[in-house]
């Protein structure tokens, strides 16, 4: 319940109350957002928040400032004094975790500023909310969890439970399955996201407060974009386009074959009011929805969502099976499923609570030229032909909020969502390849480039089976350097992992080169999409991994030593 004076201390309670929506507690779950604005509140009340009142503009500055910031020590979790707490929110110090930096990420760990409101964006009546999943802490509130192993934990329960042995435990089972039934979504008749509703002429893409990120951003005569004036190969004059892009938001396709819903999240061109260049990478779910259509020779209805049940956000960038539907693990997420109310003018469905909704078609024969873009890898990604979206309709709630985010060289706003799923989908990956103990991605591989791993190691060669095993494993094929340690290797500390490939590799025994699927994004690959990738076996060699020598045991101290030192260092006046 939203009482009247967090209301009038908070516009967003405000928003939230006039809704009829409130935070919801589901269990072990301690927080589940009904929306994103309640989301927003929340992590103003936590001094998570911070508002600029002033105008910005969405070409370049907002995207500066949110770069600046993100770069930041993070804020500190605790609520500011004084500051008003809903009846229906657990005491800030139930969910509030140290702004300090996680065990598995202690050197880069402390960063993200504060999530960032501009309430006046120039040339548009919509405010603008970046960087909000930009922190361990706005994560772990934005899922609801203390701490993400406790999510992990839930996620190895989901993928590999326990099966009952007798009746009584069959028994004691049925109310699990009958929750874990109840996560998948469900069709509503009405929701915010249709509080107004623009169809056709009455549609206008550029009134939202879209913003460009990098100064190239689909610039005329840069990066293969065509210079101002080009005609297409049959004699059409090429469309310019915008520098401004869709980048943080939901792209709701089906498969045509079975009507399975996919939630991705792909970047969108702004190219005119109605008008805009879907992106997509040729491995993602909704390419390969577009690839059917094309094949039936019918256009493909997607929308895009902005906004919604925070999870939405999250479950959209994760690296889940075909099979699994980002909806059902958004309702995992959620502790129970997400309300779905049907488009206004194609046959999609989209979640009731969101903020924005575009809605339209891919065109299945024209194409524009999308980018270039200013990336996550820290370059360009060039300019190519990706299909035509036209724009059908676009519906909102009253007064929404537009989410936003930039990428470019990490830490930013996606390197904690980038985390998140590292630690969450650690179960997933150990249930394929069970000889991996832990595993990081660092930050300077901005997360396709590198990967460190740890195993237990019992015969030859295992570390090259767990190499290619992670190259068959789902997205993990996109690996460019995979590292294997053995099991006291701290695979967090990027100087231990270093420091034992520098001591136990050599170069023509210990790593394997191997072609393969690439990330598009890799500019540095002889072909887009494909190229060489290296695997490292950094281990103890024992016999059968080719020629090895006697191998020396690696310096440590003995643990009573340790612990004589320990209990002595008062007496070695070295207290500081």
């Amino acid at each position: 319940m939203h009482d009247a004076a967090t209301c009038r201390r908070n516009p967003f309670a405000r928003a939230a109350a006039r809704a009829g929506r409130k935070a919801i507690h589901r269990g072990v779950f301690d927080l589940a957002y009904p929306d994103f604005q309640s989301f927003l509140g929340e992590l103003e009340r936590r001094g998570q928040l911070r508002r600029i009142a002033v105008e910005v503009d969405p070409i370049l500055e907002i995207s500066a400032i949110a770069d600046r910031v993100s770069k930041q020590p993070a804020a500190r979790g605790d609520a500011p004094a004084g500051a008003a707490q809903p009846s229906s929110a657990r005491p800030p110090s139930a969910l509030t975790c140290s702004a300090q930096a996680p065990r598995e990420d202690l050197a880069h760990g402390g960063s993200g500023g504060v999530g960032l409101l501009f309430e006046r964006v120039k040339g548009s009546a919509i405010p603008v909310a970046i960087n909000v999943f930009g922190s361990y802490e706005r994560m772990r509130l934005a899922l609801g969890v203390a701490d993400f192993d406790e999510l992990a934990e839930r996620v190895q329960k989901l993928v590999k439970p326990e099966m009952p042995s007798t009746f009584l435990d069959k028994m004691k089972k049925l109310p699990e399955l009958a929750k874990m039934a109840s996560f998948g979504p469900k069709v509503v008749k009405r929701g915010i996201c249709q509080q107004v509703v623009k169809e056709g002429d009455a549609t206008n893409l550029l009134e939202l407060p879209l913003i460009q990120c990098w100064p190239h951003d689909g610039e005329p005569g840069y990066g293969g974009k065509p210079a101002l004036g080009s005609r297409s190969d049959n004699g059409v004059d090429e469309p310019v386009g915008t520098g401004r892009y869709i980048t943080f938001a939901g792209i709701y396709t089906k498969d045509p074959d079975s009507g399975d819903r996919n939630v991705g999240m792909y970047r969108v061109q702004a190219y005119g009011p109605r008008l805009a260049a879907m992106h997509w990478h040729m491995h993602h779910d909704g390419a390969r929805h577009f690839r059917k259509h094309k094949a039936r020779g019918e256009k493909m209805p997607l929308a895009i969502v902005f906004g919604g049940e925070p999870v939405l956000t999250y479950a959209a960038t994760c690296p889940l099976p075909p099979d699994v539907s980002e909806l059902l693990f958004a309702g995992f997420l959620n502790g129970g499923g997400i309300d779905l109310v049907p488009c206004k003018t194609i046959p999609m469905e989209v979640p009731a609570a969101a903020e924005i909704v575009i809605e339209g078609w891919v065109d299945i024969e024209r194409t524009l030229v999308e980018g270039p873009f200013g990336d996550h890898t820290g370059f360009y990604s060039l300019a190519d032909r990706y299909p035509a979206y036209h724009i059908t309709a676009m519906t909102h709630r009253e007064n929404p909020v537009l989410p936003a985010t930039i990428v470019g060289k990490p830490p930013m706003e996606d390197y904690y969502l980038g985390k998140a799923t590292e630690r969450i989908f650690l179960p997933l990956l150990r249930m394929l390849i069970p000889d991996i103990l832990d595993y990081d991605l660092p930050m300077f591989g901005a997360f396709h480039n590198c990967v460190f791993v740890k195993i237990r190691k019992e015969y030859p060669m295992q570390a090259r089976k767990v190499i290619h095993s992670i190259w068959g494993a789902g997205q993990m094929m996109f690996s460019k350097m995979i590292v294997v340690v053995d099991e006291h290797v701290d695979v967090h500390n990027a100087d231990d992992v270093l420091f034992h490939m520098g001591a136990n590799v050599d170069w023509r025994r210990d790593t394997v080169i191997a072609d393969g699927p690439c990330d598009v994004l890799d500019h540095a690959t002889p072909y887009y999409g494909t190229g060489a990738k290296i695997g490292i076996d950094a281990t103890r060699k024992i016999a059968g991994e080719g020629v090895v020598r006697e191998w020396p045991e690696e310096l440590t101290m003995p643990d009573e030593i340790l612990r004589k030192v320990e209990r002595r260092w008062r007496e070695y006046g070295l207290e500081l």
